[in-house]
């Protein structure tokens, strides 16, 4: 039996394309059901990864319906609000909101399949749950995140601070009560880039996901005062996406474990998804590599091949795409922004 740590989009997708296998597998999660924590923003789901992974689940036409139409359009400004870069996408890079595509994986399960509320305490070749259950497994695969537990069964790596906060905000219903913001930030994704600060959004069905990001230390306040005060001087038009937000802000400080992380062979553990290689945003891979991480590994569980097949290609790939973020997290917070954005998306 195939235990899974974790079901977010990486292990429900192992999941999936395990049972569609006729591999026995179970996943544990701690949330006590589906709907106890928001499930982030849109994500673009690309043609030789995430698609490549739903093609082998037998959810690539159930997927279609949940695109949203538009969303790869992109919009770059500085901070006087002065438009630098506009295009309308077709990267073959769908959006599509992290909520619908763990409910698809979701309800493509038998019911039973996942076990909520099921908290782990430690895992090894018995896996044992905070209530006092132990689990016989053949292999248990941590796909508990960034803050994994299973991961210290392989490594002692632990995330580090990058060094870039955000909060997160929304602007609720936009195209009645924030016209102009909606228009601002079009259909797609936007960038305002300058000084080591930025205002990143995207349209979402329903609203305007908005992340506010700084260079801080990693308890600096995240505050709307302390927003306000970072993004002093910018454009009245990009200050709104930050002033007229609705609800509570929720701070984000990101982490990313070290690049080219790996670990040797243990036997009956494994890791995929940012348990393995969590990254900054800035490459728009964690999610894809998650559920990439999950279609190879099943296919090396459903074939017998050696577990290590499977991980030496995903340290070769995480690594390329770690260096990747890192990299573009430079950029995008570089003195000059966004002028190196503009001509990464212009391809000088």
């Amino acid at each position: 039996m195939i235990a899974i740590i974790g079901a977010g989009l990486g292990g429900l997708m192992l999941a999936r394309i395990l049972q569609v296998n006729g591999v026995e597998a179970v996943v544990y999660e701690a949330d006590a059901s589906p709907a106890v924590r928001t499930q982030g923003g849109m994500l673009d789901i690309h043609e030789d990864s995430g698609q490549v992974a739903l093609r082998a689940a037998g959810l690539y036409d159930d997927f279609l319906p949940l695109v949203l139409p538009g969303g790869e359009a992109m919009k770059v400004y500085d901070k006087h609000a002065v438009l630098r870069h506009a295009d309308d996408g077709g990267s073959g890079r769908p959006e599509v909101h992290r909520k619908a595509l763990r409910d698809l994986l979701i309800d493509s399960l038998p019911a039973g399949m996942i076990r909520w509320g099921s908290k782990v305490d430690l895992a090894d070749d018995q896996l044992r749950l905070a209530d006092g259950t132990v689990v016989g497994a053949d292999l248990v695969v941590g796909a508990d995140g960034a803050w994994s537990k299973v991961r210290s069964l392989v490594s002692d790596a632990v995330p580090q601070y990058a060094g870039i906060s955000f909060a997160e905000l929304d602007l609720l219903d936009p195209d009645v009560r924030h016209p102009e913001s909606a228009e601002l930030v079009g259909g797609g994704s936007m960038f305002a880039l300058s000084d080591g600060r930025g205002l990143l959004a995207h349209r979402e069905p329903d609203r305007l996901h908005v992340y506010a990001a700084f260079r801080a230390t990693e308890h600096a306040p995240v505050t709307p005062e302390a927003l306000a005060a970072t993004f002093a001087g910018w454009d009245d038009a990009l200050l709104r996406l930050v002033l007229d937000a609705d609800g509570e802000l929720i701070p984000r400080p990101i982490h990313a474990l070290p690049i080219g992380h790996q670990w040797k062979p243990v036997p009956g553990v494994t890791l995929l998804g940012d348990a393995a290689h969590l990254m900054s945003p800035f490459a728009g891979e964690g999610a894809n590599l998650a559920l990439q991480d999950a279609a190879e590994l099943a296919a090396v569980l459903v074939s017998g091949e050696p577990l290590d097949t499977y991980e030496s290609a995903l340290f070769a790939r995480a690594e390329q795409s770690a260096r990747e973020s890192a990299d573009n997290l430079e950029i995008c917070f570089a003195p000059d922004a966004p002028t190196g954005l503009v001509n990464f998306f212009r391809g000088l």
